[in-house]
């Protein structure tokens, strides 16, 4: 994987999630990661400013979108991979293959009923642990990283991994690990999986939390987060990262839109079908999660 994907951030302040476009810069084609649909929950109103502007500089600069990519079902954004798969005209939306038992826990959770398929049909790939593919020219793999959620997917392009929601910045350390299947310990070895990885990889983040009051940022490298990382770095063993890990979850609320995500999210970014009045709904269980 010597070859160099240019690598195009957006970030989005209102759910500090960071998407991205990767680019071969070789053939023009690319990959979308982790995007955003935008949510407004007190109006219960969808709208597409951050899609549109992922799509503006595809047209701006002439790619062509080989991959629609999810790093996990997302608990604190709506997808936009469906709106972009169709206003692109193409591209395949792929998520890891440990999906099924996640669809499987939340349409129970939110009565989607019988007929809701929990086998990943609505995603049009399913990455296995260790599967290979490309973007335009680039080599890429698939590396499975449970820990933040049991169907956690990393991909590693070129000299750069998009690791969604494991590693964080150094200075914020890495994602919580209490939502239904998360685990802790699966986390810390997920993390040191991707620690194996040359010193020199860039590693991108899915969401920045501008500790301090920072200016975002997304961009570290495998060593940097080796030394720094202040939740895990290599002098940090797996019960005391375990122990700390587990005490910060407790102390922790609900992202604003978990319910409204993980509907859209497990279907692909597909929006809830209309009901017989033409309105489409989401379901807010109570005394569930």
């Amino acid at each position: 994987m010597s070859l160099r994907p240019e690598v195009l951030p957006f970030f989005d302040p209102a759910t500090s999630t960071i998407s991205y476009i990767v680019v071969d810069p070789a053939t023009a084609r690319a990959a979308i990661i982790d995007s955003v649909l935008d949510y407004d929950p007190k109006a219960g109103r969808v709208s597409t400013t951050s899609a549109d502007a992922l799509i503006a500089k595809v047209r701006e600069r002439g790619l062509s979108i080989d991959w629609i990519l999810e790093t996990h079902v997302h608990a604190d954004h709506l997808s936009a991979a469906r709106y972009l798969q169709r206003n692109l005209g193409g591209g395949v939306i792929g998520i890891g293959d440990h999906i099924a038992p996640v669809q499987a826990n939340f349409a129970d959770i939110f009565d989607l009923g019988p007929d809701f398929p929990t086998d990943g049909s609505q995603f049009n790939h399913l990455f296995h642990d260790g599967e290979r593919f490309a973007v335009g020219t680039i080599e890429a793999e698939a590396i499975y990283t449970p820990g933040h959620t049991p169907a956690c997917m990393s991909y590693h392009v070129g000299d750069a991994v998009f690791v969604g929601d494991t590693l964080f910045q150094p200075d914020y350390g890495t994602a919580r690990c209490d939502f239904p299947g998360g685990d802790a310990h699966a986390m810390y070895r997920s993390v040191h999986r991707l620690y194996s990885l040359p010193d020199e990889t860039r590693v991108f983040t899915a969401h920045d939390y501008q500790p301090g009051g920072r200016e975002p940022e997304w961009e570290s490298t495998i060593g940097e987060q080796k030394a720094k990382n202040l939740q895990i770095n290599t002098g940090i063993g797996e019960e005391q990262f375990v122990a700390m890990r587990e005490a910060r979850d407790a102390t922790l609320a609900a992202p604003v839109l978990i319910l409204p995500s993980l509907q859209v999210n497990i279907s692909g970014g597909d929006l809830p079908k209309p009901a017989p009045n033409g309105r489409r709904y989401l379901k807010i269980p109570l005394n569930t999660l």
